[in-house]
């Protein structure tokens, strides 16, 4: 594979060119209970930028804000070189039931919370974080496409939504010629391949470029995780609460740390971390534009972007596909059956090209 930060991608049917790493910064503050004070996160994102990396991903209530704010510092000498993206729909004051969801009020005054916070006149790219399930999409498309027509966002993304109202909306926006969906950001690893059913095989038709947060599992993926972490007490320590706050997710179970050990063992046979491998059997999928990557020092991010140089075998691609395989549920897993094959084509050669 051997890419590099500046090998950039396509972000979805836009001609944006995005790094294939993506820089997380919800680790930017500490306001958390874990992340990086300031001065750390100013190195790790003065690391990426050395390396060639442009694709920054952040939240207007990442850190409480200061994820913003401090990329707002740091960006200031690189803006135009940089593809900033944020989010919005989490709640950012507490008891207002308007600042937060999806619908217009929250979107405006979020943009331009987060245009304050990131010292910025425009947002390159701008997520929907969480869908809510009570704004009509055409009220969020109307408000996402009135936001670009005003220079104040350029691109526009989905991230956690049903893969059927995505597609829904891009019909929309394309019929009515507003601004189109350019990408989607979901939770996809070895311990989460759920993607895999709909929403990566509809992103890759609806022309979304695919950018998976959390792509070592919370961490489980990086070897940091044992057993005793299944009954292990909390402490205070920012460790432990991170380590508490994944396991209260369901990410650290006996299926995710046996898929942890494949991991390690094609580690081992690679000569590279297991954090690195799980990173480059992400970046292997056609699917995937850039997984978000996050850490708390200069060694870590050094680390995952080492992720970039791994070749993985047919064979080792194939152990860790197994480990981690999923059901894929109706009606995937009739349509790919044998018996619906033999019904359909017989014992017809049909070549696809897509």
């Amino acid at each position: 594979m051997s890419l590099t930060l500046d090998t950039y991608r396509l972000l979805g049917r836009s001609g944006l060119r995005v790094s294939p790493l993506a820089l997380g910064t919800a680790t930017f503050g500490t306001e958390w209970g874990w992340g990086a004070e300031q001065d750390e996160a100013r190195k790790l994102f003065e690391l990426y930028v050395e390396r060639g990396g442009n694709f920054i991903d952040t939240a207007s209530t990442y850190t409480n804000g200061s994820s913003e704010r401090m990329l707002g510092e740091f960006t200031r000498d690189h803006r135009e070189n940089l593809v900033l993206a944020t989010k919005y729909t989490t709640l950012r004051r507490p008891g207002d039931p308007n600042s937060g969801g999806a619908h217009r009020k929250s979107l405006f005054a979020s943009v331009e919370t987060s245009l304050r916070q990131l010292n910025t006149d425009y947002l390159d790219l701008l997520f929907l974080h969480v869908w809510d399930f009570t704004t009509p999409v055409e009220e969020i498309l109307r408000g996402l496409d009135d936001l670009v027509r005003h220079g104040k966002v350029l691109y526009v993304a989905m991230s956690n939504a049903p893969a059927w109202e995505i597609s829904r909306m891009q019909a929309i926006a394309d019929l009515r010629g507003w601004s189109p969906l350019v990408a989607l950001q979901i939770e996809y690893s070895l311990i989460n391949r759920g993607g895999e059913r709909d929403l990566i095989p509809m992103a890759r038709a609806m022309g979304l470029g695919v950018t998976p947060y959390s792509p070592l599992g919370g961490g489980v993926l990086s070897g940091k995780y044992s057993r005793a972490d299944l009954t292990a007490p909390s402490t205070d320590s920012g460790e432990s609460n991170r380590k508490s706050f994944n396991a209260n997710l369901g990410m650290v179970t006996e299926h995710t740390l046996a898929i942890a050990d494949t991991v390690r063992e094609v580690a081992a046979e690679v000569e590279h971390t297991p954090a690195q491998v799980a990173l480059a059997w992400t970046l292997q999928n056609p699917g995937v534009t850039a997984p978000v990557i996050g850490a708390r020092t200069p060694e870590q991010l050094e680390g995952n972007l080492g992720a970039l140089e791994v070749d993985l075998t047919a064979d080792q691609l194939a152990r860790l596909d197994k480990v981690s395989a999923i059901d894929l549920g109706y009606p995937h897993d009739l349509l790919a059956s044998d018996h619906i094959r033999t019904v359909t084509t017989g014992e017809l050669k049909i070549e696809t090209r897509r």
